[in-house]
């Protein structure tokens, strides 16, 4: 294993509880809400953030260790680690910014500069290696700090919401050269995409803990709180099974195709769900009505957010909102097929 982390650490009031392996070679996602702890974690791997109790071994080295009073300073660990803040040194030219890192590892100026060359080429901003920082557009600032990062040739990658400044197309480049990197990568994202590209392990966050773990096609399967079904864009709700009846925690109660008793988590597509205006006529097992809370136009559908009796999100398509008359407050139909439902012990 590349990073075997436990880690209990407390900072400005927050208390960080979370322990997980990465083979080496790996990336590893982190997602979760805002406050979740996402950053914390990872400066804690990096040093940044001082544990109270637990061990750290990052590439075979033991940079932490409670028990034994180990705590290497993080200009010593196998790591690079870049922010979206980037912190680019002003005074230095966008080459030089980049060659900083192998320089101080004992590489020679010149050597370092040709590196640094290969990387800015690799992120597309060789044309720019004289400006300095503050000629840069954020996106191309993002670019350059990865270029930083990436050229000190870590064992260990750490990764905080790197590509979020970037434009759609650049992200997908950078998200290729990401996957061709050599290191072992921890990567905080909030970008679902970049989780089913990048990711070959899903650390979820809530609260200082990571509260589900696995691969994203395992936690997209069973995602187990709304969050985490949000980001993946599936429906959770939650209740008790008798049966094949669920009555629902919000109040409605659905019929599924799998016979559960006790507390389940329901999980269905947004496109599972048919939208009519009147009450429909069809096979489907559940129908109920229920209040548009709010219409959000994304590309070439729309998901239309329903409220109670069960809040969830439906794809449809522009044609269809119009056709139906949705808007904020309007009422409409709901039909959800049984064996559209999957339910699983809470």
């Amino acid at each position: 294993m590349s990073i075997q982390a436990e880690i209990s650490a407390t900072t400005g009031g927050f208390s960080l509880q979370a322990a997980f392996d990465a083979p080496t070679g790996s990336c590893t996602a982190v997602v979760g809400p805002n406050g979740a702890g996402k950053t914390t974690l990872v400066h804690a791997l990096a040093g940044l953030v001082p544990i109270q109790q637990g061990r750290i071994v990052l590439a075979g080295q033991v940079v932490d260790d409670s028990a034994q009073g180990i705590h290497v300073p993080p200009d010593r660990r196998p790591i690079a680690l870049h922010s979206q803040h980037n912190l680019l040194f002003p005074h230095l030219s966008v080459v030089d910014n980049v060659a900083f890192g192998p320089q101080c590892s004992g590489m020679s100026t010149h050597d370092a500069r040709h590196r640094a060359h290969e990387w800015l080429d690799r992120v597309g901003l060789a044309h720019l290696a004289g400006l300095r920082p503050g000629q840069l557009s954020g996106g191309q600032a993002q670019r350059v700090g990865l270029a930083r990062a990436a050229a000190c040739q870590p064992e260990v990658l750490l990764l905080d919401e790197s590509l979020a400044s970037l434009d759609a197309e650049t992200r997908t480049d950078v998200r290729h050269l990401l996957a061709d990197i050599e290191a072992t990568r921890v990567l905080i994202t909030h970008d679902p995409v970049e989780t089913r590209v990048l990711a070959d392990q899903l650390l979820v966050m809530e609260e200082g803990q990571i509260v589900q773990s696995g691969t994203p096609e395992e936690v997209a399967a069973d995602p187990r709180t709304p969050w985490t079904a949000g980001l993946l864009d599936v429906n959770l709700l939650t209740g008790r099974a008798v049966g094949t009846r669920v009555a629902l925690d919000c109040g409605l109660t659905l019929t599924t195709a799998t016979p559960m008793s006790g507390p389940v988590l329901v999980t269905f597509s947004p496109a599972a769900i048919a939208l009519s205006a009147t009450r429909p006529h069809t096979s489907a097992r559940n129908t109920w009505e229920a209040e548009v809370a709010r219409i959000q136009p994304e590309s070439d559908r729309a998901r239309v957010l329903l409220g109670a009796p069960a809040p969830c999100h439906v794809w449809v398509t522009p044609q269809a909102v119009g056709e139906l008359g949705l808007g904020a407050g309007t009422r409409c139909w709901a039909a959800l097929k049984a064996t559209e439902l999957t339910v699983r012990e809470a």
